[in-house]
């Protein structure tokens, strides 16, 4: 037997072995998740949860507010938004349709349609009109998985429905490694300034507010807790804060 067919067998065994532990893994899983899985690490869903509304409130988000959350997917993180939030306030858009089906499904399972959340599928962003001005965007693992030109149509989709008072949060990996991939998307590493000039030809401007870990992040991936918090408003309407 040829160094090639062997290196192929055993590939082939790895492979066979990785699916397997896949499948396991999701046979024991809990509901919850797996549907959350289809966001994230299933295991770390409730952390990501909890950190997602102790930010924002950490922030100054306040009931009366509205706020757009960005790739709102499963509403792993937007069910204690959206319950914290007036009737109304929370607007969240996602590209998967299928994944957005999973948010439906977990607001009716949490008693929460009555709070009356838009929430909206698009494969354009800029495709989308609201009828209220935002006074938080909220983008969380979102932003790391754009290439350069859903960025800039998310930036510029961003200027023009944020309010002149409002703010923009999302997190990023800073740093030069080299470009990955997770369920299909890109995963992006880039600088501050590149991240400093997308941001300021679409209107906006940046502040590094510092590592996830810092304001409670603590999922034991160290790539995942030192990932930078940028803070984001309109050139020229408001000071960083």
């Amino acid at each position: 037997m040829t160094i090639a067919i062997w290196k192929h067998l055993a590939a082939s065994i790895l492979s066979g072995r990785t699916e397997l532990i896949r499948r396991l893994r999701w046979f024991v899983s809990t509901p919850a998740e797996r549907r959350h899985s289809m966001v994230g690490a299933a295991k770390l869903w409730k952390m990501k949860r909890e950190f997602q509304i102790n930010f924002l409130r950490q922030v100054g988000l306040e009931p009366q507010h509205y706020l757009l959350d960005i790739g709102c997917g499963t509403l792993r993180g937007g069910i204690p938004i959206i319950e914290y939030l007036e009737v109304g306030h929370y607007f969240g858009i996602e590209s998967r349709r299928q994944v957005l089906d999973e948010g439906r499904r977990e607001l009716q399972e949490f008693g929460l349609s009555h709070k009356q959340p838009q929430l909206i599928a698009a494969d354009n962003i800029l495709t989308i009109k609201l009828d209220k001005m935002m006074d938080y965007i909220w983008a969380f693992s979102v932003l790391l998985h754009m290439k350069d030109k859903i960025l800039y149509d998310t930036l510029r989709f961003v200027s023009l429905n944020l309010a002149d008072t409002g703010f923009f949060f999302a997190n990023v990996n800073i740093g030069k490694k080299l470009d990955g991939k997770w369920q299909g998307f890109p995963i992006v590493w880039g600088s501050l300034s590149f991240y400093e000039k997308a941001c300021a030809d679409n209107g906006l401007k940046i502040n590094d507010i510092g590592s996830l870990k810092g304001f409670g992040h603590i999922s034991g991936v160290e790539l995942q807790d030192q990932q930078r918090m940028l803070k984001i408003w309109k050139e020229g309407k408001r000071s960083q804060g």
